[in-house]
C-alpha cells in the first residue's frame, strides 16, 4: 500500500523561481549600489574607506601617532566592520595613501604604496601607515552625535553610516565605482577652489552654475597635466556627465647641438607611465609614429622626466602632435557624477553636490551644537551646585558632619533651600523651567549633591573657589553661543563659513592642472611640413613615399639610378607625385574604397621596400589595391566634381566625388566588378571635360564627360567607353579639357597654316598626350589629334606599334614645364624633362626615353608637373652611369 504523498507544511508558501530571481537580484543590485560601490555625496566616501578612517581612528592611528602596520590595521577593519577580504581593504587604504591617486590623500604610508608605472604595492606585513592630518578633518567630531550610527555586519557593534566631513571630499577627491547597471566617475578638484564655491553659495544660494564654474575651473589632478576645451568641463557641471579631454604637460629642451628632445613632465591623471612608454616604442617600431630617434625613463624622486628624441630632421611639433593623437599622452577623463543622496543614487551634477554639502554640513553643526549645550549645561550644573556649596560652606561642612551617612547627606542637601546668590542669571541659562529658583532659593539635584560630597578639601582654598566661578563663567559664555547658533540660522552659516575657511588655509595648494581655452585641437595636418612626395606602389602591394627633392633630373636617353630594392618576383607598377596634404582614395579588387592622407603613407629612401598595404588598410583575405587615386585637397570643392571610373574591359561609370568624402576605416563599396575585370583608374572631372581611354595595343577614345550618365548607386558595372578587339584591354584613363573648335580649324592649326587670334587661343589651350611603350620608347602628341567622337566606338590610332617599341603602357596629358618618372620592372627610375621627348603625330613610334636591360620592361610613367631646374649630366656622363655635383630642384646634393 503506498503512502499518499504529504502536503507542505503550513509555514512554507510556494513561489516562483523567476519571482525568487528577481528579487534576490534586485537585493543583491541595490546592496552593491548602496553598501559598496558609490560613494555617499555627503562625506564622498565608499563604505570600505569610512570603515577604514573609523577604525584607524579607534584605534588612535592619529597622524601625530607611530606607523602602524598595514597588516594591522586591515585586520581591524576587516573583522569589525568589513567581512570582504583583505585584498579589498588594502587596496582601499593604499590608493588613499597615493598622492598621484588623491589631491588630498587621507592616508599617511611608510613603505612601496605602488607607483605611476603600475607597479603594485609592497604586502601589508611590510607597510605601515596612519591617518593623514586631513582624514581627521573628515572624522573630526564624530563622537559628539554628529552622524547616525548603525549596527555593524553582525551586531557586535555599530559603525558610522556617514562621516561628519569638514570639506566636500566627492568633488577633492573624485571617487570611481562600477556598480549593477550604473557607475561613477568623479575627477578630483582643487581644494580651495571648492571651498570658495561653497563660501559663495552660502553667501547667494541662488548662485548659477556658470557662477559656480568662475570659481571651480575645472577638475585638478594630482598628476598635474592640461585639460583642453571647457566644453566637457561645462557639460559635466551642468548637467552631470561629460568629457574632459587631459594631455600631458611637454616642452621640447635641446640635449645637444642639432638635436631636440621633448619631455614629458607630467602625464595624465591615472595613466600608467610604464604602459604609455610601452605603446609609444611600439607605434615608433610600427612606423606609425615617425622622426623619433630615442625614448628612456629619467622619473625619479623628484618628479616625471620622459625624454623622447627626435630625429635631426624630424620637427619637434609634429611628432609631438602624433604622440596627442596615437598615444595615452592625450587621453579623456569621463565624468558621471553618480552618487548616493539621500540614499539614493542621484546623477549630481557641481551645483547639487554643493547644495547636499553645505545642507550636510548644517545638520552636522545643529547636531553638534545641541550636543555641546547639553555637555555645556551637564558641567555648569554641577559647577553652580559646587559654588553654591563653596559660598555656604560652614553650612555645608555642619550639614555633612551631623549626618549618619553619604546617602542622609546627600538628601539632606537636596532638601535644604539654599540662597543662589550671584549664579542666579546662570542657573536660569542651565535649568529647566522647572528647577527655576523659587523665592531666590536654590535646591541641589542629585548631581549637584553627589558633586559636592565628592569634592575635595583643596578645593576649597580661595584660588580653587575662584577657578570654579572662572569655568562657570566661562561655560555661560558657551551656551549663551550655542543657544545663539541653534536660534540663529546666519550664526550657524556663519560657523559653517568659519570651519571651512579654516579647513582651506590649512591644506589647500596651487592648481596643479591648467585649462587651455581652444576647443579642438590643432590638427596635426597643421603641422605637417608641404613637400612634394613621390608615392610609389609595387605589384605585390608594397608602398611608401619618398620626397620628390630626392630625385635628380637627368637628359632624355640616360640610365636612370638605382631605385627601390625588391624581391626579383615583384616590380613597380604605380607611380605619381602628390603633396604631403594630398587625400588619396585606394580602391581594392573587390571594389572597395579606402581613403588615407599621404603623410599617413610610410617614409622611406629610394632604395626601401615600403610597407605592405595590407598593413596600411583593413583588406580583407585575398583582396588587392588595384587603383590608386589622389584627390583634390580642397574637399569643399568635391561637389563640383564628379569621379570616373574605367576598367581594363573597357567599361565606364560617373559618379558624384562627394559619394566618396565620408569613407570611414573600414572602407566604402565603390563599383560592382566582374570576375577578370580590373579597375584601371578613377579620376576626377566635371561634366565640360572630356575622356581619353588608352589601350595596351595602341588604341584610343576620346568621348565627353556628359555622354555617360552620373550613376546613382555605387554597385553598378558601368557602360561601354570603348569596344576592344580581342586580346586588348585599357590601361590608362586621362581627363582633357574639352575643346570646341572645328575640324577646319583644329588640321589648320596642326599644319601650322593657322594665324591670329585662334592661333593664339588654341596654342594656350592645347594639351600634350605622351605615351610610353614597354621597351623605353616615347612620345609627345597634340591632344587636338585626338578628335572627340561617341563612347562605344573603336577608337582610333595612338601610336604606331612594332616589336621595337612594345605595347603601350602609359597615356596621359602634360605640360610643357613637367617632368616625368618612369620606372621599370627592374626597378630602375628615371627622370626628365618633358621637353626632351619629341612631339610627334599619333601613328609615329617615338623615341627612346629610358634605355632598357635585356628583358626588362617599362612598367609605369608619372608626370611631375611644375617643375623647374636644370636637367643634370649629358647623355654620354649618364650612358657611363657617372653623376654630377648639381642638386636637384628644392633638394640637397647626392
Amino acid at each position: 500500500m503506498t503512502t499518499p504523498p504529504s502536503s507542505p507544511p503550513s509555514d512554507i508558501a510556494p513561489v516562483t523561481i523567476e519571482e525568487e530571481m528577481r528579487r534576490s537580484y534586485l537585493d543583491y543590485a541595490m546592496s552593491v549600489i548602496v553598501s559598496r560601490a558609490l560613494p555617499d555625496v555627503r562625506d564622498g566616501l565608499k563604505p570600505v574607506h569610512r570603515r577604514i578612517l573609523y577604525s584607524m581612528k579607534e584605534s588612535g592611528y592619529d597622524y601625530n601617532k607611530p606607523f602602524r602596520k598595514s597588516a594591522r590595521i586591515v585586520g581591524d577593519v576587516m573583522g569589525k566592520y568589513h567581512p570582504h577580504g583583505d585584498a579589498a581593504i588594502y587596496d582601499a587604504m593604499v590608493r588613499m595613501a597615493q598622492n598621484f591617486s588623491m589631491r588630498l590623500p587621507l592616508i599617511d604610508g611608510q613603505g612601496n604604496f605602488g607607483s605611476m608605472d603600475g607597479d603594485p604595492p609592497a604586502a601589508m606585513r611590510y607597510t605601515e601607515a596612519r591617518m593623514a592630518r586631513s582624514a581627521h578633518t573628515l572624522i573630526e567630531d564624530i563622537d559628539k552625535e554628529t552622524v547616525d550610527f548603525g549596527p555593524n555586519y553582525d551586531d557586535s557593534t555599530v559603525e558610522p553610516l556617514v562621516l561628519p566631513a569638514r570639506f566636500p571630499n566627492l568633488l577633492v577627491n573624485g571617487a570611481g565605482g562600477i556598480a549593477v547597471g550604473m557607475a561613477t566617475n568623479i575627477p578630483p578638484h582643487n581644494l580651495g577652489e571648492v571651498i570658495d564655491a561653497c563660501c559663495a553659495f552660502l553667501d547667494n544660494p541662488e548662485i548659477t552654475p556658470e557662477q559656480l564654474m568662475d570659481l571651480v575651473p575645472g577638475p585638478d589632478f594630482p598628476t598635474g597635466g592640461t585639460i583642453l576645451g571647457r566644453a566637457g568641463i561645462r557639460s559635466a557641471y551642468l548637467t552631470g556627465r561629460g568629457s574632459v579631454v587631459m594631455r600631458g604637460r611637454c616642452h621640447v629642451e635641446e640635449i645637444r647641438k642639432d638635436r631636440e628632445a621633448i619631455v614629458v613632465t607630467e602625464v595624465p591623471y591615472q595613466v600608467n607611465k610604464a604602459r604609455m612608454l610601452e605603446q609609444i616604442a611600439e607605434l615608433v617600431r610600427d612606423k606609425k609614429i615617425e622622426g623619433v630617434s630615442d625614448l628612456r625613463d629619467e622619473s625619479d624622486r623628484e618628479g616625471v622626466r620622459v625624454v623622447i628624441e627626435i630625429k635631426r630632421d624630424a620637427i619637434a611639433e609634429v611628432v609631438l602632435a602624433q604622440l596627442y593623437k596615437f598615444t595615452p599622452l592625450q587621453t579623456s577623463f569621463g565624468v558621471n557624477s553618480l552618487a548616493l543622496n539621500g540614499g539614493r543614487p542621484e546623477m549630481m551634477p557641481l551645483k547639487a553636490i554643493i547644495t547636499a554639502f553645505v545642507a550636510f554640513r548644517e545638520e552636522v553643526i545643529t547636531r553638534r551644537t545641541i550636543y555641546e549645550l547639553g555637555k555645556a549645561r551637564e558641567r555648569a550644573h554641577v559647577l553652580v551646585g559646587l559654588s553654591i556649596a563653596v559660598a555656604n560652606i560652614d553650612d555645608v561642612i555642619a550639614l555633612i558632619r551631623s549626618a549618619p551617612d553619604p546617602g542622609t547627606a546627600r538628601e539632606q542637601l537636596m532638601a535644604r533651600a539654599w540662597p543662589a546668590m550671584d549664579v542666579e542669571p546662570l542657573i536660569r541659562l542651565i535649568d529647566e523651567p522647572g528647577r527655576a529658583i523659587v523665592d531666590g532659593a536654590y535646591n541641589l539635584s542629585e548631581a549637584q549633591a553627589k558633586a559636592i560630597l565628592d569634592l575635595r578639601l583643596h578645593r576649597l582654598t580661595g584660588l580653587e573657589r575662584d577657578k570654579i566661578g572662572d569655568e562657570l563663567r566661562e561655560i555661560g559664555v558657551q551656551i549663551q553661543e550655542f543657544l545663539e547658533i541653534l536660534s540663529s540660522r546666519p550664526k550657524l552659516l556663519d560657523v559653517l563659513r568659519g570651519e571651512l575657511i579654516e579647513i582651506r588655509t590649512q591644506f589647500a595648494t596651487p592648481r596643479r592642472t591648467t585649462i587651455e581655452d581652444a576647443e579642438f585641437e590643432a590638427d596635426i595636418e597643421d603641422l605637417i611640413a608641404r613637400e612634394d612626395m613621390v608615392v610609389t606602389v609595387t605589384n605585390t602591394g608594397y608602398i611608401k613615399r619618398v620626397p620628390l627633392s630626392t630625385y635628380r633630373a637627368q637628359k632624355r636617353g640616360g640610365k636612370g639610378r638605382s631605385g627601390m630594392s625588391m624581391k626579383d618576383e615583384d616590380f613597380v607598377n604605380q607611380v605619381f607625385v602628390v603633396n604631403t596634404h594630398t587625400p588619396v582614395l585606394f580602391f581594392s579588387s573587390t571594389g572597395i574604397a579606402y581613403k588615407l592622407k599621404v603623410y599617413r603613407l610610410p617614409l622611406g629612401t629610394p632604395q626601401a621596400k615600403g610597407k605592405a598595404m595590407v598593413n596600411l588598410l583593413p583588406l580583407g583575405e585575398g583582396e588587392t589595391i588595384s587603383t590608386i587615386m589622389p584627390l583634390p585637397e580642397d574637399e569643399t570643392t568635391w561637389s563640383e566634381l564628379n569621379v570616373m571610373f574605367a576598367t581594363s574591359v573597357g567599361d565606364v561609370r560617373r559618379n558624384l566625388l562627394s559619394d566618396f568624402v565620408d569613407i570611414r576605416a573600414n572602407g566604402k563599396i565603390a563599383m560592382k566588378l566582374g570576375e577578370s575585370e580590373k579597375l584601371i583608374a578613377v579620376l576626377p572631372c566635371s561634366s565640360a571635360d572630356d575622356v581619353l581611354l588608352a589601350t595596351r595595343n595602341g588604341k584610343a577614345i576620346r568621348f565627353c564627360v556628359e555622354d555617360v550618365r552620373v550613376f546613382k548607386g555605387r554597385d553598378s558595372t558601368g557602360v561601354r567607353g570603348i569596344r576592344l578587339e580581342s586580346g586588348d584591354q585599357v590601361i590608362s584613363m586621362s581627363i582633357l579639357k574639352h575643346v570646341d573648335f572645328g575640324m577646319e580649324a583644329r588640321d589648320a592649326y596642326l599644319r601650322g597654316d593657322l594665324t591670329g587670334p585662334d592661333a593664339e587661343r588654341m596654342s594656350a589651350d592645347e594639351q600634350m598626350i605622351l605615351t610610353v611603350t614597354e621597351n623605353g620608347y616615347g612620345k609627345r602628341t597634340s591632344a587636338y589629334e585626338y578628335r572627340i567622337t561617341g563612347r562605344g566606338g573603336q577608337g582610333i590610332a595612338n601610336i604606331d606599334l612594332t616589336d621595337k617599341n612594345g605595347p603601350v603602357v602609359a597615356s596621359f596629358p602634360i605640360e610643357h614645364a613637367d617632368e616625368i618618372m618612369l620606372v621599370s620592372d627592374g626597378g630602375t627610375l628615371i627622370r626628365m624633362p618633358v621637353d626632351d621627348i619629341r612631339i610627334a603625330g599619333r601613328k609615329t613610334q617615338g623615341v627612346i626615353v629610358l634605355r632598357t636591360a635585356e628583358g626588362e620592361r617599362v612598367v609605369s610613367a608619372a608626370r611631375l608637373n611644375d617643375v623647374n631646374g636644370p636637367a643634370e649630366g649629358s647623355d654620354e656622363e649618364l650612358d657611363n652611369g657617372e653623376d654630377s655635383d648639381i642638386p636637384s630642384p628644392g633638394g640637397e646634393n647626392e
